[in-house]
């Protein structure tokens, strides 16, 4: 697995995002709300995305139940990943597709895919695997 180095992982992190989150839970106890709430506070606009909450509004925005559901002119440029492995692969081909801003795929701690990372590094897309935002930006200093 490659991932990229501290300092473009510190460019990731400092420079202004709009980051869909892919399986963001509306229950503040899950990892994937308290991840998207503490990027938010950082300053990034947090999409979110879960089919089964699809049209709740939160925080002023909707929740999309897929990528390709968020308007191309909003401008996604990180997506987050909170789903197992297998699901990596359809995930990253729909954020290929959809979102032309794209230039960050992350899968959070647990979830890897080189095939998938492969796929989207070969669009020029960085890509970071097994790793938490969160946990990165506190080891990084960031916070």
């Amino acid at each position: 697995m490659q991932n990229p180095d501290d300092p473009t992982i510190r460019a990731i992190l400092t420079a202004p995002q709009v980051i869909a989150v892919v399986g963001w839970s509306p229950n503040p106890d899950r990892p994937s709300h308290g991840v998207a709430a503490f990027l938010a506070r950082r300053g990034m606009r947090v999409l979110r995305v879960n089919p089964g909450q699809a049209g709740q509004i939160v925080d002023g925005s909707p929740v999309y139940g897929r990528l390709s559901d968020i308007p191309a002119d909003a401008g996604v440029t990180m997506v987050d990943i909170f789903r197992r492995s297998d699901a990596v692969a359809g995930i990253v081909a729909e954020a290929l597709a959809a979102l032309p801003q794209l230039r960050v795929i992350w899968m959070q701690l647990g979830v890897t895919d080189e095939a998938a990372a492969a796929r989207a590094r070969a669009r020029g897309i960085t890509v970071v695997q097994n790793r938490c935002p969160k946990i990165e930006m506190a080891r990084l200093g960031l916070v």
